[in-house]
Parts: structure tokens; C-alpha cells; sequence
């Protein structure tokens, strides 16, 4: 009974542990395994990772779009950002793709019969809330890799939005996502919008453990990552790296031979 009493709570269940685990490996897997251990890197909300002065909104969405794409490793992709006025189109253009889809060695461009670029666009209510504008970015980022790939997650198409935000971690943006999962309706009505809030498929909780994985396998040690994430979210990050080093002890999985080798 005392046994029970002071058992810790788990920091998620082992049906959605085991799915972060099987929907990281796919990713690696299908998005290029080579760069997410040669290249990628974990970004942070700073300005080291996204400087620059601007002078307009749009000056501002260009500049941290750029920055993000680079460190998607999507930088070789024909991808232009326009304001929202001026996204006429949403048709996907058909693409040669060589020596990879990310990376710094990729190669894609359109093929002959398509000039027209990969279309961008950014959410004016975002730019008060850069790590929000970024999220939003990497999403569609990570859902054109998946819609050139054209292979589902595990779990398959129903679990689509989840797994494009597992996509997302992997490339790098584990951090910005993780901090803003969730957004504190509390407060003045000023002080909340919305409509400045990315749609987060996955759960802050959900989110953190993914981020913690991904820390573990790029050598990352907790401490360098929990300054940058909003304050309530360092205990369950830490706790999340310590269950995954724990599985990881005690199981085999593919993904650990995956990266380890």
C-alpha cells in the first residue's frame, strides 16, 4: 500500500510513449536520417538564431522566415513568402528532387512544365509573438515533406497533425514548439488573442517528452535547454529526459540503433 502511495505519476502513457518513439523513428527514417545527425540543430528563441533589425511586418516575417527555413534544412526548396493578400494559389507544383529532400547536399527544383514556386504566407497576428510565427512556419514546412513523401505515420492518416509536429521537433524546433503547445486564456482580454496562437496537434506534455528525446539523441544535456522554456514546462522536461534515459537502459529500440550507428 505505502509502495503505491508514493509511486510517481508516469510523465505520459506507454501507449503514447511508444507511439513519440515509432512516429521519431518514421521521421528519421523518411526525412532524411543523415542530416538529422550531421546537421540539425536545436533552435532556440533567441536572437543568436534569429538576428536582424527589420523595419516593417513584412520585413520581420521575411527575416524569420529565411532563418527558419535554413535551419530546416529546407533551404535548396523554391519557396517564396508573400503577405496574405496576395496568396491566390494553393496548387503543389511537381518537383525534382536529387541527393536527398533537406540538407545542405539536396537538390530540388522545379521540374520544366512548373514555374511556379512553393507559396508561403504568415499570420499578421503573429508577429507580436515570434515563437508562435515560427511554429507556424516549420508546420507547413514539415507538411510539404510530408505530402512529397506520401507515406503516413504510424497510425496512419488520422494521426497526421500529430506526427507533422513530431516531424517538426526533429528538425530542430522542439523548444519553440514546446512553448507554445498551450497558451494562458487568463488575464485582461487585451492581453489574449487567438487568433495569434498556432494549432498545436499534439499536448504540451506530449510535446516536451518529444523534445526531450530528441535532446537525448543529439546529446543534449537538460540543462543547456530548460532556461528557454517557459517555467512550468523545466520540471516535466526534466523528468522526460530522465524516463527516456530510463526506457532506454531497459529496452531495445529501434530508434537508439537508428541514430547510434
Amino acid at each position: 500500500m505505502l509502495k503505491q502511495l508514493f509511486k510517481t505519476k508516469p510523465v505520459i502513457d506507454d501507449n503514447s510513449r511508444l507511439w513519440i518513439f515509432d512516429t521519431f523513428f518514421w521521421a528519421i527514417e523518411h526525412f532524411n536520417s543523415q542530416v538529422f545527425q550531421t546537421e540539425t540543430e536545436l533552435v532556440l528563441p533567441t536572437n543568436t538564431f534569429y538576428p536582424g533589425r527589420v523595419g516593417s511586418a513584412l520585413e520581420m516575417a521575411n527575416n524569420v522566415f529565411t532563418h527558419t527555413v535554413q535551419y530546416a534544412g529546407m533551404k535548396n526548396w523554391p519557396l517564396t513568402l508573400v503577405a496574405p493578400q496576395q496568396l491566390t494559389s494553393i496548387d503543389f507544383p511537381e518537383l525534382k528532387i536529387a541527393q536527398g529532400l533537406r540538407g545542405k547536399r539536396s537538390f530540388i527544383e522545379l521540374v520544366k512544365d512548373s514555374d511556379q514556386s512553393i507559396k508561403f504566407t504568415f499570420n499578421p497576428s503573429q508577429l507580436n509573438q515570434p515563437q508562435d510565427l515560427i511554429a507556424s512556419y516549420v508546420q507547413q514546412l514539415a507538411t510539404i515533406l510530408v505530402m512529397q513523401q506520401k507515406i503516413l505515420p504510424p497510425g496512419g492518416k488520422e494521426f497526421l497533425p500529430q506526427a507533422i509536429d513530431v516531424l517538426s521537433c526533429v528538425m530542430g524546433f522542439g523548444v519553440i514548439f514546446a512553448n507554445t503547445a498551450y497558451q494562458f486564456k487568463g488575464g485582461c482580454g487585451s492581453c489574449y488573442n487567438p487568433r495569434a496562437n498556432r494549432q498545436a496537434a499534439l499536448s504540451e506534455q506530449d510535446t516536451v517528452y518529444v523534445l526531450a528525446l530528441f535532446c537525448l539523441l543529439k546529446s543534449k544535456k537538460p540543462k543547456e535547454v530548460k532556461s528557454h522554456l517557459k517555467s512550468h514546462l523545466r520540471k516535466p522536461f526534466k523528468k522526460a529526459y530522465q524516463d527516456i534515459c530510463l526506457f532506454h537502459d531497459n529496452h531495445k529500440h529501434a530508434l537508439f540503433s537508428k541514430v547510434e550507428q
